[in-house]
C-alpha cells in the first residue's frame, strides 16, 4: 500500500470513528508505530486530523486539496477495480436505456468494463469525462455523448454552463457518480464548485443514482456538497468501510454493496 493511500484511509477512519489510536492503526496497516506517528503528523499539518496523545481526533474543517488524475488512479486501485466490477450489476437491462457516467477514476474503471463487455451499443451514454468518452468511443460504441464546455486540466472533466444547459434537457435511467467524500451530514462533496454543479445535475436528472466510493473517502468532507443522502439509491464501496458507517447508510434506506477485492 502506498503511504498516501494509507494516510487517506487513516483520515477516513478518523472522520468516521472520531478518534484513532496509534497502536491499533499500526496493527491494522501492518507498519510500525513510528510510521503511523509520521502519518498523523503529516495529516495534522494538512489540517485533516488533530494530533492528540496516543493518536488523533477528527478535524472539523472542510477539505479543499485536489489530487491529480495520476495520483487518483494510484490511490486504492484494487478497491476501485472491485467497486467497478460490483457496480456492473446496476447497469440497465433495457438496451435502450440512458446512462450518465460522471468523471472519476472509479467510474473510469466501470467504463472500461462496459467497453470490454461490448453490450452497450444500444445504450445512450452521456459523460463529462474526456478519458471515459475516449475509452468508450474507441471501442466502437456509437451512442456516446461528451458534454460540451470547459475542460478542467486536473480531472479532465468538462464543466460549465454549456454542460449544465445540456444536462437540464436530459434524463437518464441510471447515473453512476463518483465523489471525493461522503459523510452522513454533508452527503456527497467535492472540491470544485463547477464539477459539483455537473454532478448535482446528473443526480437530479436520473431515476436511480449509484455512487462509487472507496472507503478512504468515507467520513471526509470537501468544501462543496452536491447531493444529500436522500438523493442516493446505492453506494458501492469496499470491505474496509467502517461497519458503523455502513449501518447508518442502510438505516437511511440506501442500499450498500461491499465489493470484495
Amino acid at each position: 500500500m502506498y503511504a498516501e493511500e494509507r494516510r487517506r484511509q487513516i483520515a477516513s477512519l478518523t472522520a468516521v470513528e472520531g478518534r484513532v489510536n496509534v497502536t491499533e492503526l499500526a496493527e491494522r496497516f501492518d507498519v510500525t508505530a513510528e510510521t503511523i506517528r509520521r502519518d498523523l503528523a503529516i495529516l495534522h499539518n494538512e489540517g485533516i486530523v488533530h494530533r492528540v496523545h496516543g493518536g488523533a481526533v477528527a478535524s472539523q474543517s472542510f477539505l479543499t486539496t485536489e489530487f491529480s488524475l495520476d495520483a487518483r488512479f494510484r490511490s486504492a486501485p484494487t478497491a476501485k477495480s472491485a467497486i467497478a466490477r460490483a457496480a456492473t450489476q446496476f447497469l440497465p437491462e433495457d438496451p435502450g436505456a440512458g446512462i450518465f457516467l460522471d468523471a472519476g477514476t472509479t467510474i473510469n474503471g466501470l467504463a472500461d468494463l462496459i467497453a470490454a463487455a461490448g453490450k452497450t451499443q444500444h445504450w445512450s451514454i452521456v459523460t463529462n469525462s474526456l478519458p471515459i468518452a475516449l475509452d468508450l468511443s474507441s471501442c466502437g460504441l456509437t451512442d456516446v455523448q461528451l458534454l460540451g464546455g470547459t475542460v478542467r486540466a486536473i480531472t479532465q472533466a468538462v464543466v460549465g454552463d454549456t454542460a449544465l444547459r445540456t444536462l437540464a434537457l436530459m434524463r437518464a435511467d441510471v447515473a453512476f457518480i463518483g465523489t471525493n467524500a461522503l459523510t452522513i451530514d454533508h452527503g456527497l462533496s467535492t472540491a470544485d464548485a463547477q464539477e459539483a454543479a455537473v454532478k448535482s445535475s446528473m443526480v437530479t436528472n436520473a431515476r436511480k443514482v449509484v455512487v462509487l466510493c472507496d472507503s478512504t473517502k468515507l467520513g471526509n468532507d470537501y468544501l462543496v456538497s452536491f447531493a444529500p443522502l436522500d438523493a442516493i439509491d446505492v453506494v458501492v464501496t469496499d470491505t474496509d468501510a467502517p461497519e458503523s458507517f455502513v449501518s447508518e447508510l442502510r438505516e437511511r434506506g440506501i442500499k450498500v454493496v461491499l465489493a470484495k477485492e
